[in-house]
């Protein structure tokens, strides 16, 4: 045979509500008016100890409770003078509780705005793709003639560093073929590195000018709007 206390512990309907902090409390469920009743009738209660006492009287002007402490008071009562359990728990609601929601940082912030502005300014490229030019990309050494002029001036170039090596070698070191030599490979290794410094800068140029326009763009995109 199932006891009233195991079939009263279903209330019947379902509310929610938010607590602060996330601390777990327990089962809770709304007061009706017999179990405020009750409490107030439990806080003069000879019986009972002082601390359910003033428990009681603390939980009699609320509107939830939790299960635990209504239980306790429930058990600590006068058996001959407290109402069933079923009895005194009917009509009450559970009360279900939500952690708090959860705060995004700053970072996480700082991103998702950098997302939407990438996905509104793709919107807004794919609207206009039909009525605004397309956008010319400058690629180094793109064409054949490009590439055969670039070729041609790294080789000129370490031709003559290697020449001034050779005969600046040449006057240092009273016509020794071996220094010379050295100077005019140290002269050709020198005209490399300088052809390979110059390329570094003008290809990150070209790199750096399609950058500029499209941020020139954007901004006058958002004026316009």
């Amino acid at each position: 045979m199932t006891s009233p206390e195991n079939n009263a512990s279903t209330p019947r309907a379902t509310a929610t509500s938010t607590v602060d902090g996330g601390v777990n409390a327990g089962l809770i469920i709304s007061t009706t008016e017999t179990i405020r009743s009750f409490l107030a009738g439990a806080s003069s209660e000879i019986e009972l100890s002082d601390d359910l006492k003033k428990l009681a009287s603390s939980l009699s002007d609320h509107q939830t409770v939790t299960y635990k402490h209504l239980r306790s008071i429930w058990v600590g009562s006068d058996p001959s003078t407290r109402p069933d359990l079923m009895r005194l728990l009917s009509g009450s609601n559970f009360v279900l509780c939500s952690p708090k929601p959860r705060e995004k940082s700053e970072e996480l912030k700082a991103r998702l705005r950098k997302l939407e502005e990438a996905s509104e300014r793709k919107a807004y490229d794919e609207l206009v793709k039909d009525i605004t030019p397309k956008k010319a990309v400058d690629e180094p050494f793109s064409s054949y003639k490009d590439q055969m002029g670039f070729g041609l001036h790294v080789a000129l170039t370490m031709f003559t560093g290697y020449l001034v090596g050779y005969y600046a070698f040449r006057a240092l070191f009273s016509h020794s073929p071996a220094m010379s030599a050295a100077g005019g490979i140290l002269g050709l290794v020198i005209g490399m590195l300088v052809e390979t410094l110059l390329f570094i800068i003008r290809t990150s140029s070209i790199d750096k000018k399609p950058a500029r326009k499209a941020t020139s763009f954007t901004t006058k995109q958002k004026k316009n709007q």
